[in-house]
């Protein structure tokens, strides 16, 4: 059965409660689901995964430190993540405090190891993003962003 791992890094809490608004709506899908911090997720492991969505608050537009070691040290894997799924997602300070970037440096290392990476043409286009913690519209895109990705990897995947 196809699996996804949500990881994420989350200092404030507010990344924290989007990835399981995430884990929500790849659990209405009926794809098995594994919610972990970064901090708990070997790079290794990520070839047990048919799709992954990582989250990270905003820090100077791009994500992370410790979501960037777990990218980083998935070099292990170069190669062997081909065709997998991706999607992301963020929390930022401000509105243009630079989510957007935040979001597409993250699948871009998606990209880089072979993943698919869908848009969508609503809303938040790369991935849901959350000004502080998130309101009812940034837990509606992760909703929807959990079933995106889930119903990509059903077609992709299995």
């Amino acid at each position: 059965m196809a699996k996804i791992l949500i990881a994420y890094y989350s200092k404030g809490g507010s990344v924290k409660k989007m990835a399981k608004f995430v884990e929500d709506g790849v659990k209405e899908s009926g794809v098995d689901v594994v919610l972990k911090t970064v901090e708990d997720v070997a790079a290794d492991e990520l070839i047990q995964y048919d799709g992954f969505i990582f989250g990270s608050p905003t820090y100077y537009g791009q994500m992370a430190a410790q979501v960037k070691k777990l990218l980083d040290d998935s070099v292990i894997l170069h190669g062997r993540l081909e065709g997998r799924i991706g999607g992301a997602f963020t929390s930022a300070g401000n509105i243009g405090g630079g989510n957007e970037t935040t979001i597409l440096s993250i699948l871009q290392a998606f990209m880089i190891h072979g993943m698919v990476v869908q848009g969508t043409s609503k809303n938040d286009h790369y991935g849901p993003v959350a000004i502080g913690a998130p309101d009812k519209r940034a837990e509606r895109q992760c909703v929807d962003l959990g079933k995106r990705i889930a119903k990509l990897v059903k077609k992709l995947c299995q």
